[in-house]
């Protein structure tokens, strides 16, 4: 699951909000001291990334409106189901809608690693970067494809990029192919593509 930053603040106020709708008051300096300080551990970003993923469905049925005590509740629980205090799930959500190499890394956190002797476990880090740097170059040759076949000149151009990037066009494509399977390392990508901007 990609996070979404529009969904994560959604959450974040909705928690928030509880002590309005008369749930347990949530204390705003500790997410105000949390969120200045930012060095969460891979299993607070992991039970994020799971307690977003029981939140999403109860925040999209919401459509702006504020959440009933009930739904306020099954949030809650989803929190601290995760592991993780309300306070610290807010100052992750706001970090996360701020910072997108913070939101990359939850997403790896999360991922289950790639299995042993794949092609993703393989993958360097900078097999990654070189990758997203390359995939980044592409999406522009890609884009003036006519009729889904690339020109001998598109091919070539095509080529450049990925050799450009430090990968051999064999590499680029196995790691192509296995980005698609690997939620692993389809992660560490997007990392490194939020590392690089």
């Amino acid at each position: 699951m990609r996070l979404s930053t529009l969904l994560a603040a959604t959450a974040s106020i909705a928690l928030i909000s509880g002590a309005a709708a008369g749930m347990p008051a949530m204390a705003a300096a500790p997410v105000a001291n949390l969120a200045q300080d930012p060095a969460f551990t891979d299993a607070q970003l992991k039970g994020y990334v799971e307690a977003m993923e029981k939140i999403t469905p109860i925040a999209q049925a919401l459509n702006g409106a504020a959440p009933s005590a009930d739904q306020q509740a099954q949030m809650a629980a989803a929190v601290t189901e995760s592991g993780l205090t309300i306070e610290t799930f807010n100052a992750i959500s706001n970090a996360v809608a701020a910072d997108a190499e913070l939101a990359a890394q939850a997403e790896l956190a999360a991922a289950d690693p790639s299995p042993a002797g794949s092609v993703g476990a393989g993958v360097t880090d900078a097999e990654a970067d070189q990758f997203g740097a390359a995939m980044a170059q592409l999406q522009a040759v890609l884009a003036a494809v006519q009729g889904g076949t690339p020109t001998p000149e598109q091919q070539a151009q095509m080529a450049s990029i990925v050799e450009g990037s430090g990968l051999s066009v064999e590499r680029f494509n196995e790691i192509f192919n296995a980005v698609a399977q690997d939620a692993h390392l389809r992660a560490r990508v997007a990392l490194a593509d939020a590392r690089r901007g």
